[in-house]
């Protein structure tokens, strides 16, 4: 197969195909990589694949700056790449992950959106390593009624019940004012988290900031044209209780959550606020609301499949030209070993 390749991508034919895939995410358009090159330093090298007779497709892609000789679609904690446009065919991922293996690049990630990963499973050529990944995605095609009478289970509805008689009430942020509210809960879940698996706080503090710095959330309300949705709950008596982050276009994507466990527990005030997001992005036409790597937690898988999320089995594609992979993911083991940290939830 013969293929034309332009890097970076021309921005006029990424938003053209971003416009004509049915599957795309905020994450796949332009707007996202700007924010992520703007927050990390990273370098947009994005490719269009020309395969001829009309057949074009987008690889948003960026060169991390801390980290020479890697690229990523995307980097951790920066959401689904793979690429954008009508539906890939399995030789045209074939090519794209065979030019990337032949790239020069050290080592190259691509985490492609959930819902296509039959066409990456079968078009994986010899040399690409696969890592197993887990992603829950709420099917909104039926409309919200639907989605509420068969999607939510009956513990979900009697949630959203419970924590509108306790009186929660929801806010929405699109321009970013409540990012510091958002950020102190968010760091209150994570040291929670920690709790639970074994994890030093402050070690999971250092990692949650440098993942997610409040200046990328800032950016992500400032930059994406009303795009980032952040949704928070506050009890009867003013406390804040839970937020999450919904990424919204022709598809939703909520990618953060957080809560204050005292607060948020008792009145169940998470169920609500996905309730509503599920409705507003239903409401805007999305036809899917994604809900995020799920990995292999029972307890985050159980919640939610509770408000509709049904399981996707997916996979991160790696082309490296030496086992950069492999040996990271020897010592992290090791590491978690010592630590005793557990990856269960």
């Amino acid at each position: 197969m013969t293929v034309e390749v332009v890097t970076p991508a021309p921005r006029d034919a990424w938003a053209q195909l971003a416009a004509a895939d049915p599957d795309v995410l905020v994450t796949q358009t332009p707007a996202w990589t700007d924010c992520l090159c703007a927050v990390t330093g990273a370098r947009d090298v994005s490719r269009l694949y020309d395969f001829g007779s009309g057949r074009r497709l987008v690889l948003p892609l960026v060169r991390l700056r801390r980290r020479p000789g890697f690229e990523a679609s995307f980097p951790p904690a920066w959401g689904f790449g793979g690429l954008v446009g009508p539906a890939a065919r399995t030789e045209e991922v074939s090519a794209v992950l065979t030019d990337l293996r032949s790239s020069g690049v050290l080592s190259v990630r691509v985490r492609p959106n959930p819902l296509h990963h039959r066409v990456w499973a079968a078009a994986r050529p010899p040399g690409v390593t696969v890592l197993r990944r887990r992603a829950h995605v709420v099917d909104l095609e039926q409309g919200f009624d639907a989605v509420w009478k068969h999607g939510f289970s009956s513990r979900a509805r009697n949630h959203v019940r419970r924590a509108e008689r306790a009186g929660v009430t929801v806010e929405l942020d699109t321009d970013g004012h409540r990012v510091p509210v958002f950020y102190e809960l968010f760091l209150s879940s994570v040291e929670r988290w920690a709790r639970r698996q074994h994890e030093p706080a402050a070690l999971a503090r250092a990692r949650a900031r440098r993942r997610d710095p409040p200046g990328k959330l800032r950016h992500l309300l400032a930059d994406l044209g009303g795009a980032a949705r952040l949704w928070l709950a506050w009890s009867a008596d003013g406390r804040p209780a839970a937020a999450i982050l919904v990424l919204q276009t022709a598809n939703a994507h909520y990618t953060r959550g957080a809560i204050d466990a005292e607060v948020a527990g008792p009145t169940r005030a998470a169920y609500l606020l996905h309730r509503l997001a599920i409705e507003d992005a239903c409401r805007a036409g999305c036809r899917t609301y994604h809900m995020g790597e799920t990995g292999f937690s029972p307890s985050l898988a159980q919640f939610k499949e509770a408000v509709g999320g049904r399981p996707r089995e997916y996979a991160e594609y790696v082309a490296e030209a030496v086992p950069v992979t492999a040996i990271d993911r020897a010592v992290r083991t090791a590491v978690k070993r010592v630590l005793r940290f557990r990856d269960d939830g």
